[in-house]
């Protein structure tokens, strides 16, 4: 048992953490960011018990998660059967991996934001560590399998040791949708299509005005070496550049200091990252110092081919835009890359991806290398975004309702619903024996369910039902051998 003076400074900071929790009650905080604290406060309260807990159940989901209700996943599931569409609808093929890794798959491979990954404790004498992204798990799978060319996609969980935003769609468990095309094909064919995928995938989703910012590795280093920035601070200072869309310049130039560049040379950087434009900033830089530095001259050529190919690519052209601050703090870019951002502070980007030759090499025994360039969709941002539009979902696909129309019919109606389920139509009924009728027509309006079938008395002894569009109202009297060819005929039930 505590004894009396550190009961006593126990019982402050239970008075201390109560007032937080009341605060953040008051100004309507996030249920989570209450929950953590109601937790700290429950904890404090457990010390006065010789350390044993309350034995109150504290009930909330870890910290960076969520559930999801059934109008979410509606919503979840739209979205992703619509990116799924377009996956395929560019030929691609899907795979799976394991949600883990063994650990040393992973380090190495995220610059700064390694120390996210989520290790796992010794299992059997491996060390794991749960899948950060699902592009180097991919990258795994194409060299332990000796993949040279796959086109693919992969829609799945990723785990991130990061600090959550509810708000921004920043979690710590969350879905990715991957698109990749590995393989050595020509400049900039790969790449264009990515970027089509990007515009179609958001269009699709009705996510709003979006833009997509393109920029390369290469161009990047270019920038460094004509700056000034000695060798081995590239990869620091491109780090730090790729913040440059959160934070003031004034704050990325002193997170450079930090890392060893003088003013002079951060400024110099600063000259160059500030730039964005179309393809006549492209030419523009080609008669710069760029256009004469060691790896200039490629990564303009191929910005400019690319942008010569998204002119043939429809209204994509519209939304890309050259931004030379886009750095993607990544390790493995090497080449082309891109990042979609909508007009929302609060998200940001909602897709990205590059170039990435040399990272399945890293994997290879003989570090035999494929060329890969890939895209990857925030989906979880893209689902805080349409979330707060507040738009309603159908959350069954239900198709036909059987409804009767007096008592004493609960076995005509489980007769008739079981001839529907084996006919492949999507069928509910009513688990009470005698419903009425108005509260089944009811449930039918609520859940949108598009049609009802009417079972009554008369029409049994007619061999007929009563077939009503839920919407309308209207009935229809249809003999029940043809009940089937009927509503398979109808375009109520097309919209499921």
């Amino acid at each position: 048992m505590a004894d009396d003076s550190d009961r006593a400074k126990i019982q402050e900071s239970i008075k201390l953490q109560g007032e937080v929790v009341r605060k953040l009650k008051e100004s309507k905080a996030d249920k989570e960011s209450i929950a953590e604290e109601v937790a700290k406060l429950l904890a404090l309260k457990a010390q006065l018990n010789d350390g044993e807990p309350s034995g109150k159940l504290i009930l909330k989901t870890p910290k960076g998660t969520r559930d999801y209700g059934p109008q979410q996943m509606a919503l979840r599931n739209s979205v992703l059967s619509k990116i799924e569409t377009i996956f395929k609808r560019h030929g691609a093929e899907t795979i799976e991996t394991p949600v883990f890794e063994l650990k040393e798959i992973l380090t190495g491979k995220y610059g700064e934001d390694s120390k996210l990954i989520y290790d796992l404790a010794d299992q059997g004498g491996e060390f794991l560590a749960l899948r950060y992204d699902l592009t180097v798990p991919f990258a795994r799978y194409l060299a332990m399998n000796k993949v040279s060319n796959i086109k693919r996609y992969h829609i799945a969980k990723v785990y991130r040791r990061d600090t959550p935003s509810f708000t921004k769609g920043r979690y710590r468990e969350f879905y990715q949708c991957d698109f990749d095309i590995a393989g050595n094909y020509d400049v900039m064919l790969p790449e264009v299509e990515c970027l089509k995928i990007v515009s179609e995938a958001l269009d699709a989703v009705n996510i709003g005005k979006y833009v997509i910012k393109v920029n390369h590795r290469l161009l990047l280093n270019s920038i460094f070496e004509v700056s000034g920035v000695p060798t081995d601070l590239f990869r620091p200072v491109c780090s730090s550049v790729d913040k440059l869309d959160k934070l003031p310049w004034e704050e990325v130039k002193a997170e450079m200091m930090t890392k060893g560049l003088s003013s002079d040379v951060a400024d110099k950087v600063g000259e160059f990252i500030k730039q964005s434009g179309d393809h006549t900033l492209l030419n523009s830089l080609k008669e710069g110092p760029l256009g004469s530095s060691s790896s200039g001259p490629k990564a303009l050529s191929e910005l400019l081919l690319l942008a010569e190919y998204l002119e043939l690519c429809g209204s994509v052209k519209e939304k890309v835009v050259f931004d030379l601050s886009l750095a993607r703090g990544l390790d493995y870019y090497t080449g082309i890359i891109y990042e979609a951002v909508i007009n929302d502070k609060e998200v940001g980007s909602v897709a990205g991806g590059g170039r990435y030759d040399n990272l399945v090499a890293m994997f290879d025994p003989k570090s035999r290398g494929v060329s890969c360039v890939g895209v990857s969709l925030g989906v979880e941002r893209i689902f805080s975004v349409l979330e707060a539009k507040g738009e309603k979902y159908r959350t069954t696909d239900v198709q036909v309702y059987v409804a009767s129309a007096q008592k004493g019919l609960v076995k005509e109606r489980l007769k008739l619903t079981s001839m529907l389920w084996d006919a492949g139509i999507n069928t509910e009924h009513s688990y009470k024996s005698n419903p009425k009728l108005l509260a089944q027509l009811q449930h039918c309006e609520e859940n949108k369910i598009p049609l009802a079938i009417i079972l009554g008395q008369d029409e049994i002894s007619r061999g007929v039902v009563k077939v009503r569009n839920v919407t309308t109202r209207q009935e229809d009297e249809v003999p029940c051998g043809e009940l089937i060819a009927h509503l398979l005929a109808r375009p109520e039930f097309q919209q499921k």
